[in-house]
């Protein structure tokens, strides 16, 4: 149980780096899921667009959502945009930051898994190789409009017995892999420029307010936690006492067998300062609703 809790407070502690496991793993899951799945093409005029840009975007949407579930500053972001102004004032800059870093995080395994689709090329064939102007392909030229349809549909299915030696499906399939290739490394270049400028451009512009809205940031996330952690502690002490009250009649026997009282004997001051006099729900509920909605200003003094 200590090992637990040992690990538990370690991942408190460097949330951020958990994080940035987190997004590693999604995005080494993104990319093995790519390379193990299956892709066969419908070859259908009907079908083939909507099964070629369903794999290559609808994937990359559950590795978003994915990416936003596991992020705990999720949560933090949305309580903090949604809490009543109360005695503590609301800081913009703070809520921005959380979702500049939350949004940052998500889109990795999702860009990562739209760049490998492109880089490989099948999803784009599939999707938009019914689209290709056939006055361009010797082979196809001559076909009526229905025929040629069907013929360009089949493009991807290079077992197919009319297109296996077809020297126009072949130069269709290499039209498209050349040009999702081209999208797929400009996308990959896009990015790794934005993130270059992004951290080299950073320290031009207003760096205090940058450490300020990270400094709160990293206060409203260690709030959170230290109320849980509180809540927990003070549920367990008001349990206590309820069974303890509840079962006055055996105190003795809890005392030797279910339960450790000497705590009881030793700290009865911080657990009566803990509870603060409180006695039963209703006050429970007064408390955690004052917290809600008048949470305190940040000033100790």
């Amino acid at each position: 149980m200590d090992r637990f809790r040992m690990i538990f407070q370690y991942f408190q502690s460097n949330s951020e780096s958990v994080m940035n496991g987190i997004c590693g793993l999604l995005t080494l899951a993104s990319i093995k899921m790519y390379t193990s799945i299956d892709f066969s093409c419908p070859c259908l005029p009907q079908y083939n667009m909507a099964y070629g840009l369903g794999i290559m975007f609808v994937p990359p949407i559950a590795l978003f959502l994915c990416g936003l579930i596991l992020n705990r500053q999720s949560l933090v972001m949305l309580e903090e945009w949604s809490r009543p102004q109360g005695h503590r004032k609301k800081d913009l800059a703070v809520i921005r930051y959380l979702c500049s870093s939350i949004m940052q995080r998500a889109m990795v395994a999702p860009a990562a898994w739209i760049i490998v689709t492109l880089l490989d090329g099948k999803c784009l064939i599939c999707a938009f190789s019914s689209s290709m102007d056939p006055e361009n392909f010797v082979d196809f030229a001559s076909a009526s409009p229905v025929q040629v349809q069907q013929l360009l549909a089949k493009v991807p299915c290079k077992d197919e017995e009319l297109m296996r030696n077809n020297t126009s499906r072949k130069a269709v399939s290499r039209y498209l892999r050349c040009w999702s290739q081209a999208l797929g490394w400009s996308i990959l270049l896009i990015l790794i420029v934005a993130a270059f400028l992004a951290r080299w451009l950073r320290p031009c512009f207003n760096q205090a307010a940058l450490l300020q809205a990270r400094h709160w940031s990293n206060y409203i996330d260690i709030e959170q936690k230290i109320f849980e952690e509180t809540c927990c502690e003070h549920s367990r002490l008001f349990a206590h006492k309820c069974i303890l009250h509840f079962f006055e009649s055996m105190r003795r026997e809890i005392e030797l067998h279910s339960f450790s009282l000497s705590r009881e004997g030793e700290g009865a001051e911080e657990d009566q300062g803990l509870l603060r006099g409180i006695t039963d729900q209703d006050q429970v509920n007064k408390l955690l609703k004052m917290w809600y909605y008048e949470k305190p200003p940040l000033d100790v003094s």
